[in-house]
């Protein structure tokens, strides 16, 4: 991984245009190919990004308050094009292979509970996979709906607004296969937080409450008193 702090601009080129002004921001280049931008706050999301496969140009510049000019190009043509006026740290690093992301137990026994059970989120429901790999990370469970089409289950214990988020990044990218799109996303929680479920929503994400005692077999609906 190369981590580079740098005074730039950057420029998105594609299905839509977006401009980043020149200030201080970190830019990281994974071992998988991807390119991030961050600036110093906006939590853990990137203010613009490339998901690989993508190629990476850096070229010298002789203009005058132009150090490099890198332009990121993924598959489909788009660009990122970062200009460094100003490198202020450069470190290179090699992390080796991760070991992943280890849930906790009852968000790991959720999705197997729910592979089992697709009834839960939709009558008619098959699964594809569970933990279908992309380049940014597994989707919980990736499904076909009744009528056949493409549905990506993010599952949480208590569903929050970065659960909404990390399933909008998921959901970008699968929708760039054209054997998965249309594919439509689905936030699975024992609980969602009225935030995430506003978020999840405007986006066009569903939100389904999961009862976990049920799925387990240890509570009957039809002996409660209410």
């Amino acid at each position: 991984m190369r981590l580079l702090i740098a005074r730039c601009t950057v420029d998105y080129v594609g299905r839509l245009t977006a401009h980043l002004p020149e200030a201080p921001r970190v830019i990281m280049v994974k071992a998988d190919g991807s390119v991030l931008v961050h600036s110093d706050g906006g939590s853990y999301k990137p203010l613009n990004w490339m998901s690989p496969p993508c190629t990476v140009r850096m070229a010298e510049s002789e203009d005058d308050g132009i150090d490099q000019v890198w332009t990121v190009e993924n598959k489909a043509g788009e660009q990122l094009i970062v200009t460094i006026h100003e490198i202020l740290h450069d470190h290179e690093r090699e992390l080796g292979t991760d070991p992943g992301l280890v849930k906790d137990g009852v968000e790991a026994h959720l999705q197997k509970l729910l592979a089992e059970q697709l009834d839960a989120l939709g009558d008619g429901w098959r699964l594809i996979r569970r933990e279908f790999p992309t380049a940014i990370g597994p989707v919980d469970l990736m499904c076909r709906d009744a009528q056949g089409l493409s549905v990506a289950v993010e599952i949480k214990r208590r569903g929050e607004i970065d659960g909404v988020e990390q399933l909008t990044r998921y959901l970008e990218l699968l929708n760039r296969d054209p054997l998965l799109q249309p594919v439509r996303g689905v936030f699975a929680a024992q609980e969602i937080k009225p935030q995430a479920r506003v978020l999840a929503e405007d986006r066009g994400i569903e939100c389904i409450v999961v009862d976990y005692d049920a799925l387990r077999g240890v509570d009957d609906a039809e002996s409660r008193l209410f």
